[in-house]
């Protein structure tokens, strides 16, 4: 389990962080950010040599001066249920996604189906056999939109009345 998801888990929870130069902050977890910088409230703050306390209405933590982290033990079973369920919801979805059912089955479908318009390559291959059948079957014909040959535009008529662009 990460370590950062305890951390979200562990909001508005009891804390003990102890530093690396060895001071030690005790207090309710307030926020946390990707960086494991921490903002506790109520902190109760003590020397590395244990002589002084502080008491903080408030303190942020920077994430790379803490050693050590300190979580209450129900912290520590809720963020394994709720990592259990979300697993679950993750692959559920992801079953969703993919249509269920195993690879191979897939796979077998797709390739029994190969000559249906199914993929990019076959839609390619058919649109060229489409366009060699119809060059095959248009050839000394010309087409309108008038019909009998007689089109509109330039190259109609003997060119008198025709303007150049």
């Amino acid at each position: 389990m990460l370590p950062l998801y305890l951390l979200t888990s562990a909001k508005n929870q009891p804390i003990l962080v102890e530093l690396k130069n060895g001071e030690s902050l005790n207090g309710q977890l307030v926020n946390c950010d990707s960086w494991m910088n921490l903002t506790l409230k109520d902190v109760i703050q003590s020397s590395s040599n244990g002589e002084t306390f502080v008491k903080l209405p408030e303190c942020y933590i920077r994430g790379n001066h803490i050693k050590y982290l300190r979580l209450p033990e129900e912290i520590m079973d809720y963020a394994k249920e709720q990592n259990i369920l979300n697993m679950e919801q993750r692959n559920r979805n992801q079953r969703r996604r993919t249509g269920g059912g195993n690879y191979n089955n897939r796979r077998n479908y797709n390739n029994q189906n190969n000559n249906r318009n199914g993929g990019y390559n076959n839609r390619r291959q058919n649109q060229n056999q489409n366009q060699n059948q119809n060059q095959n079957q248009n050839q000394g014909h010309s087409y309108s939109s008038h019909g009998h040959g007689q089109g509109h535009g330039q190259g109609q008529g003997n060119g008198a009345n025709q303007s150049k662009f």
